[in-house]
């Protein structure tokens, strides 16, 4: 790649942009970025329809829930989502420095592709925004809870597979919490 001349800036990334060219879904501000499995296009949906899924805007395929977890890094984002959603969402609070939520990542977007039609998954960055974490009173992480019309139903902390992460989501939304 070309260096900037020294009068010019590099260019600077808002939070909210990719980072990772194999993405399939992220948060933006008040919007959910889905890329379209058939053509690739990025298309933009409002936070309010999280969960509800859509149509691509170039070759209008359907666009399901994301099979990958959706990555949120702003509180009013994860708000939205969780106050919208038309399915239970199942949220992994989580920072880059924690070496349990990086084992935990790889079982999450297990649950995330085995499950796309049942619940949307969320990753919730706590390093990026300060009120996230305090909004939802995390104390330790990896912390995973689950919500259903915009309330939480159970949480649970610590790292685990993907099977007992599957039974904490289905004894939450059964009533047995976590």
């Amino acid at each position: 790649p070309a260096r900037p001349e020294p009068d010019q800036e590099p260019r600077q990334r808002g939070p909210w942009q990719v980072r990772d060219p194999s993405y399939v879904a992220r948060a933006m501000p008040g919007k959910l970025e889905v890329r379209c499995r058939s053509c690739g296009q990025r298309n933009r949906i409002p936070l309010t329809r999280a969960g509800a899924g859509g149509r691509c805007g170039k070759c209008k395929t359907s666009l399901p829930l994301p099979a990958t977890p959706v990555e949120v890094e702003r509180a009013e984002d994860l708000h939205t989502i969780l106050a919208q959603a038309k399915v239970p969402v199942l949220v992994d609070f989580w920072a880059s420095w924690c070496g349990p939520c990086r084992m935990v990542a790889p079982e999450i977007a297990k649950v995330a592709q085995q499950h796309t039609h049942e619940w949307l998954v969320v990753k919730a960055n706590t390093e990026v925004d300060p009120r996230l974490p305090a909004e939802h009173k995390i104390q330790s992480i990896p912390m995973m809870a689950v919500f259903a019309h915009g309330r939480e139903l159970a949480r649970s902390a610590g790292a685990r597979p993907a099977p007992a992460i599957e039974s904490f989501v289905r004894s939450s939304l059964a009533g047995g919490g976590g």
